[in-house]
């Protein structure tokens, strides 16, 4: 393996990299708008091209208050169905300063379930209600591993709490997962852009 070295051994004085050096760049595949949407899902341009997918759910608002925000899998079929091994942690402070922590929850979980993985939880429907946040999936064509994801994802709480939810996890799966949707776990997304982007 040939080694590369930038052009001066001092970090203040390297006015170039060499060419090989992978810039990590993110090349935007699709954007969609919610528009009082049962799901928003992504069934094309999930393939072998990249290793790594990301999605970025931006202001993304339920129509039924305290909902909670949910990914799940197409392994190959129609159905987005796929087995399923999460955890989830968030950290959370309420509007008045009362009440804060950082809190793992198992009823969050998914143990080889095939539902919808929660990604944050009770989102309120006010009108400057929302979350928003990037969603991470490795490999989705790979015929040999499991399908890794994890999610960081930012709400205002209908209880007016802000709230910090982190989710990993694994679709335990060996067939290609070649689609991706998001939904509430009640009502519809009233509004919400999300973009599906390719990481090189």
């Amino acid at each position: 393996m040939a080694l590369n070295f930038a052009n001066n051994n001092s970090l203040s004085a390297i006015s170039s990299l060499p060419a090989s050096i992978s810039s990590g760049a993110m090349t935007l595949l699709s954007t969609q708008t919610a528009s009082s949407s049962a799901t928003i899902s992504f069934t094309s341009g999930i393939d072998s091209t990249y290793k790594e997918y990301q999605v970025h759910f931006i202001d993304v608002h339920p129509a039924t208050d305290n909902a909670e925000f949910t990914v799940n899998f197409r392994d190959g079929g129609s159905n987005f169905d796929a087995t399923k091994t999460t955890s989830y942690f968030r950290s959370f402070q309420n509007e008045g300063g009362s009440d804060t922590g950082v809190a793992y929850s198992t009823s969050k979980d998914l143990a080889q379930g095939t539902g919808a993985a929660v990604l944050a939880e009770d989102i309120g429907n006010g009108n400057d209600e929302s979350v928003s946040g990037v969603f991470h999936l490795f490999d989705p064509s790979s015929t040999t591993f499991v399908k890794h994801f994890i999610s960081r994802a930012q709400s205002y709480n209908g209880s007016n709490y802000s709230v910090d939810c982190y989710v990993g996890g694994y679709a335990n799966v060996t067939a290609a997962v070649d689609g991706v949707q998001f939904a509430f776990s009640s009502g519809n997304i009233d509004a919400g852009t999300f973009k599906l982007y390719g990481v090189s």
